[in-house]
This record gives structure tokens, sequence and C-alpha cells, in this order.
């Protein structure tokens, strides 16, 4: 009689692959709201559309391997990781930008290693990177939030900004972390007054969507789809980063732990990114390592890289060092190692 064998993402009992990915859809509602409120409703065109591609594209990849089309066109794995991506992506980017980035983070990041529970890296998170690497210019034109501008596109004017770029004329600026990177001589305080970017401590809006986004990832936390691990160990590496290397405010600083915490797109990438259970770490030693590992990477990279979010690049890089992790950080088979000797 031949066993059965299955790959990770397990799921027992009520916590079933589609329960599960529902539940992340259900949670980054809180956090699509704020960017929507703050940035207009590009955020919204963006998942809607990437969401068509998205399912297009599983329904193709799953007609050439000749599976069943039903099962996992249903299970929502396809739709999170365009959310994720597109929830990530600036709110006016053009149709053929939010298509080749879905259309990679589908096909080539998710099918090409054998479908859900075989990626070896974030699918949402390749996409990104293919995206930034090569359309720089598109993937940096962020549009101004509400607090500097005196209002946000609404829903047709975002339509045309999607599917008619050319004549969609938007205010736009650099983000926070941008202007906290390119800084070479002025004060943070002096960087904070001459730029209407900045709040108290962070961008202006960006602190609302970065709560937002925690709040999702507790409302995770608590439903049992991840252990608090990963996301707790990024955020304390993060911050510790930020303390040691903050001199309360020149320009080598690079920014205070609070401006690190709720700029960009950390708490979305602590909750929601990193903790694919997939192609990160699987112990809870392991998540540990992981986790603290991409919030050092987050802020070296932020601070002396030429990406300042970082959180896609940084997630990467430990989803390769991750069966490395893993095999240093596996609990001792039981009475092997590690107890009192007779």
């Amino acid at each position: 009689m031949s066993l059965l064998v299955v790959t990770s993402p397990h799921a027992h009992g009520p916590m079933s692959t589609r329960s599960v990915m529902r539940t992340v859809l259900l949670a980054t509602l809180p956090g699509v709201a704020v960017l929507s409120y703050y940035f207009g409703a590009g955020v919204i065109i963006n998942i809607l559309f990437g969401g068509l591609v998205a399912l297009s594209c599983e329904a193709m990849a799953l007609g050439l391997r000749k599976q069943a089309l039903k099962p996992f066109l249903t299970d929502y794995s396809a739709l999170v990781a365009s959310t994720l991506l597109c929830i990530a992506l600036p709110p006016y980017a053009p149709w053929w930008l939010l298509l080749i980035g879905v259309s990679f983070s589908i096909l080539i990041a998710k099918h090409l290693y054998g479908g859900l529970g075989y990626n070896p890296f974030n699918p949402a998170m390749v996409g990104y990177v293919v995206l930034l690497i090569s359309f720089p210019l598109q993937m940096s034109t962020w549009a101004t939030p509400l607090g500097i501008g005196e209002s946000v596109p609404g829903f047709m004017e975002a339509l045309r900004a999607c599917f008619n770029p050319s004549s969609f004329d938007a205010q736009t600026m650099a983000t926070p972390l941008d202007l906290m990177r390119q800084n070479t001589g002025m004060l943070l305080t002096e960087l904070y007054a001459s730029n209407p970017q900045f709040g108290v401590f962070q961008g202006v809006g960006w602190a609302g969507v970065n709560l937002a986004f925690l709040i999702g990832g507790l409302f995770l936390l608590y439903k049992g789809v991840f252990t608090w691990h990963g996301p707790i160990a990024m955020l304390l590496a993060l911050s510790l980063c930020a303390l040691i290397f903050y001199d309360e405010g020149s320009s080598a600083s690079g920014g205070s732990p609070l401006f690190h915490l709720f700029s960009g797109a950390t708490m979305f990438g602590a909750f929601f990114i990193l903790t694919d259970p997939v192609s990160s770490a699987v112990s809870n030693r392991g998540r540990l390592v992981f986790g603290a590992l991409i919030g050092v990477l987050i802020y070296t990279i932020r601070v002396r890289g030429n990406y300042p979010d970082a959180v896609a690049f940084a997630v990467l890089i430990a989803n390769f060092a991750a069966p490395f992790i893993d095999n240093y950080t596996q609990p001792r088979v039981y009475g092997h190692g590690g107890g009192p000797k007779a």
C-alpha cells in the first residue's frame, strides 16, 4: 500500500488552505481602507484588476499542467498573491505594470516551481522586485496623500489612470523613506520642517496605514493563522538597529525606531509577507532567526542601499536562507543530545 505524501502548507481541521487564505484577504481590509482614504481608489482598482489577471493566469497554468481547475481556483491562493502584490504597488499604476507583475508572480514564482506548497520564494515579492528593477520610474510614482493634497482621485479617475495613463495627470512626490535615504546634509528636524510629506515622526498617512495593517496582523494572530515569532522578531530587530544607529537627529542617523516602524511597508511586511507558510522557516526557533534576519536586512537596505522600502528584497534574501535556517534550528529528536547524562 502506497502512502500519500503531501507538502506544505499543512492545515488541519477547520483551518483549511481555503479558510486560511480567505482570512488573510479579510485581514487586509483595514489596510486597504486606510490606503484608499489617503491615496484614493487606485488601490482598489489595482486589487480588482490584479485579481482578474491572477485567476486567468492560474487557470492557464493549471490547464497546461492538466490539473483540475475548481479546487485551485477556489482556494484563494492566487487572489492572496495578487492582492498582496497590488497593495504594495503605487495606487495609479498602469494596467500593463499590473499585468506583468501579477503574471510573473503566478506563472513563474508559483507554478514554475510546482504550484502552491512548492514555491521557495514569496510569489508577491518576486513580482514586486521584477517590476522595481525593470520599471523604477513607474514603481516610484506615488500619488500625493490626503493631508498634503486637497483631495484624492475618485474611482473613475483611478480607472482612467489604470487603462489610459496618458490622459491622467496626478500630483506625485517622493515617499518619506525616499527623502530619508536621499538626505545627506540636513538634520532630521530640518528635513521634517522643509518637506510636507513628514508628520510628527513619520510620513503623512503612513502611520495610519501601518496601524491598519498592524490591526489586520493581530487579527491573523488571534485566528491562529501564524505564530508571533517571525513578525515580533522582525519588528524588534528593525527597532534595535534603528535605535543603535540613531543619534537623535543628524543627517547620518537614518531615522528613529518609530519612523522605521510606521513608514513604508513595515507592518504589512511583518504580518502579511514574511509569514508566508511555504517560503519561511518552519520551526519557532527558525522563525525567530528568519524574522530577525529580515529586520536587520530592511534597516540595512533602507539606510545603505538604493531601494528605500527594502521589504521585498529582505524577504527574498531570507527566503533563500530559509532552508539553511531550518537545518540548524530543528528541534532535537527526543532522547538525542541536549539532555542530562547518566
